[in-house]
């Protein structure tokens, strides 16, 4: 593809690869590494000099993912390309969007300025952790969000997968009240009902679920969440769900971090399936047989393909009703 240059980071070079593949692009050649006290080498050794760069690297945790990021796009900006874009996959330390006690920090505008400060031109990402995160960049972000990408797992591989006689009696829950539009919207889609349960954050990464809103009893239950990070809420959800007799759960979570306890949490679930999207590498010690990983290399693809050639990026998920954009 003339005038496309694609570069992958460290954080999930399998993703990077796989966008590669789906553009029929050949990544360029870097060298990568750290000097002896840990600090990042990074160096282009293709010319990309007034091309349109693209450089593939989610920011989770730990903080050199997203100082890797920043270091590449010195470096692209450094090599004259026209244009560089940074495809973060999963866009950490933006879970600090807002001031919402005495004294905090907004990590996410910070690594926002930070990042155009470094040279960036624009943003490619998915399911930001609040969207109204994309004005925090004073460059182009686009936002594209997997909820096409769940709805034909649920379509193809979930419904199939329930006796047909229950198959009609699903119900789709959102584990807060802030994800009631997302769930809404691919329920919809779908044809089948919602319920909410409420929930009390009491302290950061913990939360109470208390109760829930809609019908459950009997009914397969699918989750829709954003991010599964320690599971904590997820497991309190489940152990309602489970406390008002549902008959069978799923979970879809775009971001699976799982940190922490996370896999000792989720090990003691009885879950039918817990389905995230590959923006996180999953290491070989957290696969299990109930995760399913939904892939986002032909979604990113599309994405740079229309960004690169001045198209739409919405017209993306105009393929179904799931999203009302």
């Amino acid at each position: 593809m003339k005038g496309l240059k694609l570069i992958i980071g460290r954080a999930n070079p399998d993703l990077g690869n796989e966008i590669a593949k789906n553009l029929g692009v050949e990544p360029c050649e870097i060298h990568q590494d750290n000097f002896a006290d840990g600090e990042f080498r990074f160096q282009i050794h293709d010319n990309i000099r007034g091309t349109d760069v693209f450089i593939i690297q989610p920011t989770f945790p730990p903080a050199e993912n997203m100082l890797e990021l920043m270091v590449m796009i010195d470096a692209a900006k450094r090599a004259s390309a026209r244009r560089v874009t940074a495809v973060i996959p999963y866009f950490g330390y933006a879970r600090q969007d807002r001031k919402d006690r005495p004294r905090v920090a907004i990590s996410s505008k910070l690594f926002a300025n930070l990042m155009v400060s470094a040279g960036l031109d624009r943003v490619l990402t998915l399911d930001l952790h609040a969207a109204q995160i994309q004005g925090f960049f004073d460059i182009p972000t686009d936002h594209l969000v997997s909820d096409w990408l769940f709805f034909q797992h649920i379509k193809h591989e979930v419904i199939p997968s329930i006796p047909e006689e229950e198959s009609e009696n699903i119900v789709f829950v959102s584990p807060d009240i802030g994800g009631v539009k997302r769930v809404e919207d691919l329920a919809s889609a779908l044809g089948f009902e919602i319920a909410v349960i409420y929930k009390r954050r009491t302290k950061s990464g913990k939360a109470k679920a208390l109760k829930i809103v809609g019908e459950v009893a009997g009914r397969t239950v699918i989750i829709r969440d954003d991010i599964i990070d320690t599971a904590g809420t997820i497991t309190e959800a489940v152990r309602l769900l489970n406390r008002e007799k549902a008959a069978r759960i799923f979970i879809c979570g775009t971001h699976g971090l799982l940190s922490g306890s996370a896999m000792e949490r989720l090990d003691s679930l009885d879950l039918a399936e817990l389905a995230v999207t590959n923006t996180i590498p999953l290491p070989k010690e957290k696969k299990r047989d109930y995760i399913k990983i939904i892939n986002t290399g032909s979604l990113f693809a599309s994405a740079i393909h229309n960004i690169h050639f001045e198209k739409s990026v919405s017209v993306l998920f105009k393929k179904s009703d799931v999203l009302d954009i």
